[in-house]
């Protein structure tokens, strides 16, 4: 059977961190999906977790070898390998919330890229994660120390954490989000093929995944729907990755050149 939505994960090591994603992915409340771990060249541990056990959804595991950030390829590699017409992406230190793939699939629409957000976790709070208390849903629950994190600031967007299934009140709320985060978004294939896929050129984190993806589907008529409130993620707390300034010229030539497919993306010209 054709699963209904084919959930990228995008990994560089961190194996502790794949455990804990495909737990949440266990326990989703829509259960028609695969999984395709994209590799961007991680050592065998991360095969070992693939290999720990046998999940109720079919797992396919992309690697090539560690030749720098090249996430991109990897991500195209996985678009070309997925089975179903739609696509959800996230980040291998992304914990997906029980309702995360039944809001990506029933908000989808024509011609759209839904646009999530996600928890920034405090230190404290990811380092006392387990895999008990990702299975039993316990993580996705505020205490009182997750929300003095937040007033500390050490936790971020907390907020986002908080479901809003109708409509009408994340319309009243003014929730609405423009920015695409390349860790929770999701769009049918067709037009991540309309655009050539992800740009193959960029070499480091920041803007090739997410917001050059997104201004290139704007060429081609994509526009972004947000989806604050639902399709929430947990961020697992690490050092901030900051951008190349060589990422953001790229960028810059990009939206000068105004060229909706990329050159080196899912078909190289």
């Amino acid at each position: 059977m054709i699963p209904s939505l084919s959930l990228v994960i995008a990994v560089y090591n961190k194996p502790e961190h794949l455990r804990f994603v495909l737990a949440a992915c266990t326990r989703q409340s829509m259960k028609e999906f695969e999984v395709i771990i994209a590799d961007d060249g991680s050592g065998p541990a991360i095969k070992s977790v693939i290999d720990e056990k046998k999940y109720p959804f079919p797992v396919t595991h992309l690697w090539h070898a560690d030749n720098g950030w090249r996430k991109n390829t990897i991500l195209n590699k996985a678009i070309l390998a997925a089975s179903s017409d739609y696509l959800v992406f996230i980040d291998g230190d992304c914990l997906p919330s029980e309702h995360f793939m039944r809001d990506h699939w029933n908000e989808r629409k024509e011609k759209t890229t839904l646009l999530g957000r996600r928890v920034e976790m405090s230190e404290r709070w990811a380092e006392a994660l387990t895999l008990d208390a990702i299975t039993s849903g316990v993580f996705e629950k505020y205490g009182w120390g997750e929300w003095m994190d937040g007033f500390k600031g050490d936790a971020l967007r907390l907020e986002d954490g908080i479901r809003m299934p109708g409509r009408l009140l994340r319309r009243l709320l003014l929730r609405n989000v423009r920015g695409m985060l390349g860790s929770n978004f999701s769009i049918a294939k067709s037009d991540m093929v309309a655009i050539n896929g992800f740009d193959e050129l960029y070499d480091g984190p920041g803007c090739g995944e997410d917001s050059d993806v997104q201004y290139r589907l704007s060429l081609v008529g994509v526009k972004g729907k947000s989806l604050r409130n639902l399709a929430i993620q947990y961020h697992i707390h690490h050092p901030l990755t900051k951008t190349s300034q060589k990422c953001w010229d790229r960028f810059e030539m990009v939206k000068k050149k105004g060229e909706a497919r990329c050159e080196v993306g899912l078909l190289k010209f």
